[in-house]
């Protein structure tokens, strides 16, 4: 009977020393793979320690109000950059969605105008999409075409004063809070679970990995390419002019200026989050970590009453710096499957 455990034993013992180390390997990479929180958990400190002000619960509050808004932009963002495109559209049809939905019936239905915004970002996004995946067309050349036509949309619907809205809850999305945390906040965190979903546990998830990471091999396993694409560009469009109802929402009008360098801001917190501009990588809890690391910068500045022309300065140099760290990351990833 010892024989026959010792047995055991020895024959158990090797296997538990695998999966320890699988188990510690796992860590180690999880562990690699987390730049962006150590990044946000460094500018927290950076943060604390350089002002007084910005732990206050209204700073705080004021914070999420920003970023929410700009991440729900950022996760649109992000299903576009997997498959291996980009779209520098999403400021102007912010700021069209907006518009729009403030002007509809002279603003007087809060879902009415969600309705609006949601519908005319996939109309968009509809447009952009079919251009890119039916008519071959550079996501970049196309997506530029239609920031100029939805901003050129928006001053000619408005001349350039803002619209207001009739309702009188037209703010109170923007303004409600539960258990003390902004509703939009909840709104984005929702948006950003049900993007992970898709992305990771969904058929249509795999196929826009896929798709980002080789298109004719993609193609060749029987992916729908052209639907997929396209697909991506409505759920994409979606959520921006979603996100444009939103802003419009938070300010309390329809702005012809909303939305503006929101292109930039969402590619920046895209590859702050570690995804890669040529599709096929990226995660979302990346892009949340980016986006609170791009707000936050952008939040200190402010309360450090940095010149607003310091703060583009900061801003272009923290999209350099998270190119790099991500080229450098991607490079050592192949070394290591090498």
């Amino acid at each position: 009977m010892s024989t026959t455990s010792t047995r055991v034993n020895a024959a158990q013992d090797p296997l538990q020393k695998t999966t320890s180390r699988f188990s510690r390997d796992g860590l180690v990479h999880w562990a690699k793979e987390q730049y962006p929180l150590y990044i946000l958990i460094v500018l927290l400190i950076v943060a604390g320690l350089s002002t007084d002000a910005f732990f206050t619960s209204r700073n705080l509050t004021n914070l999420i109000l920003q970023v929410s808004v700009i991440g729900i932009v950022a996760l649109a963002q992000f299903l576009i950059v997997l498959t291996g495109g980009i779209d520098i559209s999403v400021g102007s049809v912010v700021g069209l969605a907006g518009v729009v939905c403030t002007l509809a019936f002279g603003g007087v239905s809060v879902p009415l105008a969600i309705l609006v915004a949601i519908a005319l970002g996939m109309l968009v996004g509809l447009l952009n999409g079919y251009f890119v995946a039916f008519r071959k067309l550079e996501p970049f050349i196309v997506t530029l075409g239609m920031l100029s036509l939805a901003r050129g949309l928006v001053y000619a619907l408005t001349e350039g004063v803002p619209v207001q809205p009739q309702a009188e809850d037209f703010r109170k999305i923007a303004t409600t809070t539960v258990l003390g945390f902004p509703l939009i906040g909840l709104i984005w965190l929702a948006l950003a679970f049900a993007v992970w979903f898709i992305a990771r546990r969904t058929v249509f998830g795999r196929r826009v990995f896929a798709l980002g990471s080789n298109p004719d091999a993609a193609f060749a396993s029987g992916v729908p390419v052209k639907p997929t694409l396209l697909m991506v560009y409505v759920i994409a469009g979606a959520m921006v002019g979603f996100a444009g109802f939103l802003l419009a929402s938070r300010v309390g009008v329809g702005t012809p200026t909303a939305g503006t360098l929101y292109e930039l801001d969402s590619i920046a917190a895209v590859v702050i989050g570690g995804a890669s501009l040529r599709g096929g990588k990226g995660r979302v809890l990346g892009v949340v970590f980016g986006t609170l690391i791009f707000g936050i910068i952008t939040n200190l500045l402010v309360l450090l009453n940095v010149s607003t022309f310091l703060q583009d300065a900061f801003r272009g140099g923290l999209i350099l710096l998270a190119v790099v760290m991500t080229t450098i990351h991607f490079k050592s990833r192949r070394k290591q499957t090498a």
